[in-house]
C-alpha cells in the first residue's frame, strides 16, 4: 500500500483505468487495498522487478504518465522493489538470463538508411497507426513509428521489427492459431505482428480482420528483412555467439546502495528538454534543460556555455522537508569537466542565489568544494569545505564525485570512491535555517553567474549520509547505459553446460562502445569448469573483427579450480577497452573470437600493415618561447625562498609535470599549463 499502490492509483497514473469498476486487472482501485493487492500480485515478478509486467508495459509506452517511458519504467521498478523488500531493501540487484541465441554469419542488421523501410513496413503503420503513434496526432503516444518523419519513425520502428522474419516463408509456413492451418507465421517475433496476430490491437479493414491484417504486417516486415545482405563471418574463426548491445541484461543500477534516495537522474531519454527524476519520490523534481544543452549517448547531458538544468522551486522543496528532517545527505555524481580552469563552477546546487544556498558541489580548476548551509556556517555556505591543491581531485575525466554531510563531521568529498581526506572547517551543525524556496541547479546558478562546463552522467541526492563503504559500492556499480553481455560458446568446446563470456558493455560516447572485465561463467550453478584453457579473445563487429580496441588478445586463462565461483564465475582480465560504433547500439552486433578455446585453437594472423610515413614538418616556428615548467618551477623557489625539495611543492610538481609539455613551444602553452603554474605559485606562497 505504502509502496506501490498510493503511487499507481491516482487518476493520472494507472488508477484512471484500473480502478475499481474500470479496466481489468484492477490492481489500482481505490474502495480497496486488499482486491487491489491480490490483482496486482500476478504482474509482478519478485525474484527479478526488473522483468515484473508493470515495468515492462509502461516501459513500452503503456499508458506513461511523462514523456518518456524509460523514466516510467525505472520509477515503476523503484516503487516494486520498495514493495517487495517490504521497505527495508537497499541495494538493487541483477539477475543473469539466457539471451537470444543469434549466429554471427546470418544475422542481419537494421540498414542505416530507411529507404526499404519506407517502401515495406512505413506505409502500413503510417496509414493503420497514424491516429496514436505520431507526434502530432490529438492523442499523440510513443514510440512514434507512424511520425511524418521517415528517420523518426525507422528509429522508433526497428525495436518492434524482428529481421528473423526473413526465415518465416509463407509458401511453406503452417503455424496460425494454436499451431494450425496457414496465416499466422509464429516465427515472426516483431512486436508490430504479436500486437495484430495475438492481442488484436487496432487490426483494420470491415469489420477488422485481424488474420489479414497480421498476415500483410507480417509480408511487409520479411519483405524488409530479405532485402538487407547479411555480412559473412571468416569461416575458419572460433567464435560465440552474437549479440547486440540492447540484447543485454541492463545493468546500470545493478548492486547500488540506494536505501533513502531523494531524487535520481539517470539522464536516460536521450532528446527533449526534459530530465526526468526517477527515484520514485514524490513529487518529481523533473529538471528543464535550457541554453546549451545537449545530451550524449549513453545516458547523460552536455553543459555548454549558458547551459542550465533547473527543477521547479515547488518540487525542489522535498530536498528540504526531507533532508532537515534526517540532518543528513549526500549529493552522488558521475561528472566529466570540460577543463580544470573553471573556477566559481556550480555542479550541482540548491540554492536561491550567488548567496544564498542549501548546499552546493562545486569545482575550482583542480579541486572540488562543498558550500552547506548550517548552524555553523553562513547563508551563503560560508566557509567552504575544499580539496587540497597537491591532491589534482578535478580532473577533465570521467569521474565518480560524491559530497557527504553529517551533524559531527560536515562536509566529506570522495573521489572515485576514495575519501579525500579534507575536513570540513565548520564540522556539522543543524538545518534549522534551511529556504524551502530554493531550486536544484545542474550546472550553474539559478542567477546563471556561475556556469560549470562538462557532461554529467549522473545525479542522485539522497537523505543520509552514504558510508565510505556504500560510496565504494556505488562507484564499483559504474554509470550510464550499462548491459551484461552473455556471449555463448558451444558446449562442446567448453566441456560446461550453459558457458558464457560475460563483459560489461556500455555505449562510451556517441561514436564508441566500453566493454570491460570478461568473464567466464555457467548459468548452471552446478557446474565445475576443470582445467579449460582461453586464450586471445577478440571482439568482431558486424562480420569482422573490429580494427581496434582489441585489448584482449593478451588473455591467457585456465579456468576452474578455486579461481572460478558458481556466483561470479572467473575474470579472465581485469581490463576494458574502447570499440567504435558504426551503426548504433541496437544496430551494431557483436561477437567473440578465440585464440584458443578448450582444445579448440584458430591460429590468427596479423593482417600486414604498410604504412608510409608522414611528411617531414618544415613549418617555421617562432624564435622565442616560454620557459619550460621546470624553469618555472626553479625560478618560483627563487622568488619566494621555498626549495623544491619541499614536500608540498615536490609532490604538486610531480603529478602536474606528467601533463606539461617538455619543450619550450609558445604553442604549447595552454590553459592546463596556466592552471598548474598558478597551483605552484599557491603552494610556494603558502
Amino acid at each position: 500500500m505504502i509502496n506501490f499502490w498510493a503511487n499507481v492509483s491516482p487518476s493520472n497514473r494507472c488508477g484512471g483505468c484500473h480502478h475499481a469498476g474500470g479496466q481489468s486487472p484492477m490492481f489500482a482501485r481505490s474502495d480497496d487495498v486488499n482486491l487491489a493487492y491480490q490483482a496486482a500480485l500476478p504482474l509482478v515478478n519478485l525474484s527479478d522487478p526488473s522483468q515484473s509486467t508493470f515495468v515492462l508495459k509502461v516501459g513500452g509506452g503503456h499508458n506513461c504518465w511523462v514523456a518518456d517511458p524509460s523514466a516510467c519504467a525505472s520509477t515503476m521498478l523503484v516503487w516494486i522493489q520498495n514493495w517487495v523488500g517490504a521497505g527495508s531493501s537497499s541495494t538493487t540487484t541483477v539477475k543473469l538470463i539466457a539471451p537470444p541465441v543469434r549466429t554471427a554469419g546470418n544475422s542481419l542488421q537494421f540498414p542505416v538508411d530507411p529507404s526499404a523501410f519506407g517502401s515495406t513496413v512505413y506505409p502500413i503503420v503510417h496509414k493503420y497507426c497514424v491516429g496514436c503513434h505520431n507526434p502530432n496526432s490529438a492523442t499523440a503516444q510513443q514510440p512514434y513509428f507512424a511520425s511524418d518523419n521517415l528517420q523518426e519513425a525507422y528509429l522508433a520502428a526497428q525495436p518492434k521489427m524482428s529481421l528473423a522474419t526473413a526465415s518465416a516463408n509463407p509458401d511453406t509456413a503452417t503455424f496460425g492459431p494454436n499451431g494450425t492451418g496457414p496465416g499466422q507465421y509464429y516465427q515472426d517475433q516483431s512486436r508490430f505482428y504479436d500486437r495484430l496476430a495475438q492481442e488484436s490491437h487496432h487490426c483494420w479493414g470491415s469489420p477488422p480482420d485481424c488474420v489479414a491484417s497480421s498476415t500483410a504486417m507480417h509480408e511487409a516486415i520479411r519483405t524488409f528483412a530479405l532485402g538487407i545482405t547479411p555480412t559473412q563471418v571468416d569461416p575458419s574463426l572460433k567464435i560465440s555467439n552474437a549479440l547486440a548491445l540492447t540484447d543485454g541484461i541492463i545493468a546500470a543500477s545493478g548492486s547500488r546502495y540506494e536505501a533513502n534516495l531523494v531524487a535520481k537522474y539517470m539522464f536516460q531519454t536521450g532528446q527533449g528538454s526534459t530530465a526526468y527524476d526517477t527515484s520514485g519520490v514524490s513529487p518529481e523534481a523533473d529538471l528543464s534543460l535550457s541554453g546549451n544543452v545537449t545530451w550524449v549517448g549513453g545516458w547523460g547531458i552536455n553543459i555548454g556555455p549558458g547551459g542550465v538544468a533547473q527543477a521547479s522551486t515547488s518540487a525542489s522543496a522535498k530536498f528540504a522537508t526531507m533532508i532537515q528532517g534526517s540532518g543528513e545527505y549526500t549529493i552522488e555524481t558521475w561528472v566529466a569537466p570540460n577543463n580544470v580552469t573553471q573556477t566559481n563552477a556550480w555542479i550541482v546546487s540548491y540554492s536561491g542565489s550567488n548567496t544564498t544556498r542549501n548546499m552546493t558541489l562545486g569545482q575550482a580548476a583542480m579541486q572540488y568544494e562543498g558550500l552547506a548551509r548550517s548552524s555553523t556556517t553562513s547563508t551563503a555556505g560560508m566557509p567552504p569545505l575544499i580539496t587540497k591543491t597537491t591532491g589534482g581531485a578535478a580532473q577533465a575525466a570521467l569521474s565518480h564525485v560524491v559530497l557527504t554531510y553529517d551533524a559531527v563531521n560536515g562536509q566529506k568529498i570522495y573521489v572515485n570512491g576514495v575519501y579525500t581526506g579534507d575536513a570540513d572547517p565548520s564540522k556539522g551543525g543543524s538545518f534549522a535555517n534551511w529556504d524551502s524556496t530554493f531550486a536544484l541547479v545542474l550546472g550553474n546558478e539559478t542567477t546563471g553567474q556561475r556556469q560549470w562546463l562538462g557532461v554529467i552522467k549522473f545525479v542522485a541526492i539522497h537523505n543520509r549520509a552514504l558510508t565510505a563503504a556504500q560510496i565504494q559500492q556505488n562507484f564499483a556499480a559504474g554509470v550510464g547505459q550499462k548491459f551484461f553481455l552473455l556471449f555463448g560458446v558451444p558446449t562442446a568446446w567448453t566441456g560446461v553446460n550453459q558457458s558464457y563470456i560475460l563483459f560489461q558493455g556500455s555505449q562510451y560516447d556517441s561514436y564508441s562502445y566500453l566493454f570491460d572485465q570478461p568473464k567466464f561463467i555457467s548459468l548452471d550453478p552446478t557446474a565445475m569448469p576443470a582445467n579449460l584453457s582461453i586464450s586471445g579473445i577478440r571482439i568482431g563487429v558486424n562480420g569482422v573483427l573490429a580494427p581496434a580496441g582489441q585489448a584482449f588478445t593478451t588473455v591467457n586463462a585456465t579456468v576452474g579450480g578455486s579461481n572460478y565461483t558458481a556466483a561470479n564465475g572467473q575474470l579472465l582480465s581485469p581490463l576494458g577497452t574502447v570499440v567504435p560504433a558504426t551503426l548504433g547500439p541496437s544496430n551494431d552486433l557483436f561477437f567473440l573470437s578465440f585464440d584458443q578455446i578448450g582444445t579448440h585453437v584458430h591460429a590468427y594472423v596479423e593482417p600486414t600493415v604498410v604504412a608510409t610515413p608522414p611528411a617531414p614538418d618544415n613549418t617555421p616556428q617562432p624564435d622565442f618561447g616560454v620557459a619550460t615548467f621546470e624553469r618555472f618551477n626553479h625560478s618560483l623557489s627563487k622568488i619566494t625562498g621555498v626549495p623544491i625539495t619541499d614536500s608540498a611543492v615536490s609532490n604538486l610538481y610531480g603529478l602536474s609535470q606528467q601533463s606539461m609539455p617538455a619543450g619550450p613551444l609558445i604553442a604549447a602553452f595552454g590553459p592546463s599549463q596556466q592552471a598548474a603554474i598558478s597551483q605552484l605559485a599557491i603552494i610556494s606562497r603558502q
